[in-house]
């Protein structure tokens, strides 16, 4: 499992693993991250990626959609379901809203299309990495309630009414945003800036399609907490 992200930077570099089959970029990325202070680790296949995820422990990974043996996603189902939460950036030629969308359904955290500026990549690595740090900065308490509702922070464990409740990462981070704010209407648009750190403007779809998961997961058969305000945004408050 992943240290925590603050108490590796106290000590060393942050920690970045690279999965791409095309050598070029590859190497590429590693260099230039390097160059601006990283440690890295690469790897060119699906497999290879899992195996160096166990044994170098990176703080954010960056995942080639389409590789050899098996692809990007279920690169990172096999990590989630393994129990590393890492922040994931998805790194593809593929770039439909339905790729982007995929990505993101999947748990990756963000999503850069080929050909990119090495700039804007590791900016957005650095935002992954500000995010998880500065969520745990301005919230010592991991343990978050609002009504029956209970979200741990720390052992990502989330449960209602004493009934564990399993949720992709993207998902966590999602219920984690609306209950820091509760009965606080937030719009389409902070939550993408908030949950995905960074501006999705023109792809709403994304929220609403997560939005729906937590309500089946947070709210089917029970009495509803998570709200739409017409026009507005979404809201989290206990139910009446």
């Amino acid at each position: 499992m992943a240290t925590d992200i603050e108490q590796r930077h106290d000590t060393a570099k942050a920690r970045a693993l690279i999965v791409d089959d095309e050598d070029s970029i590859l190497q590429l990325v590693a260099m230039a991250l390097r160059y601006d202070g990283w440690e890295v680790a690469t790897a060119a296949t699906g497999a290879e990626g899992v195996e160096k995820v166990r044994s170098f422990d990176p703080d954010v990974a960056v995942l080639d959609i389409m590789l050899p043996d098996f692809d990007g996603l279920q690169v990172l189902s096999r990590l989630r379901s393994e129990g590393y939460l890492l922040p994931v950036l998805f790194l593809t030629a593929l770039d439909s809203v339905d790729d982007r969308v995929n990505g993101l359904t999947a748990g990756g955290d963000d999503y850069v299309a080929k050909p990119f500026s090495l700039e804007e990549l590791i900016a957005r690595m650095r935002a992954l990495l500000r995010r998880s740090q500065l969520l745990r900065d301005q919230h010592p308490d991991p343990v978050l309630r609002l009504g029956d509702l209970v979200l741990n922070e720390d052992s990502y464990e989330v449960e209602r009414d004493g009934q564990p409740i399993e949720l992709t990462t993207t998902e966590f981070e999602l219920l984690r945003y609306l209950m820091r704010n509760p009965r606080r209407v937030l719009s389409k648009a902070q939550i993408l800036d908030r949950v995905w750190s960074y501006d999705f403007t023109g792809k709403p779809s994304v929220v609403e399609l997560y939005i729906s998961y937590l309500r089946k997961k947070i709210d089917s058969g029970r009495p509803a907490m998570i709200h739409t305000v017409r026009g507005a945004g979404y809201m989290i408050k206990v139910a009446e």
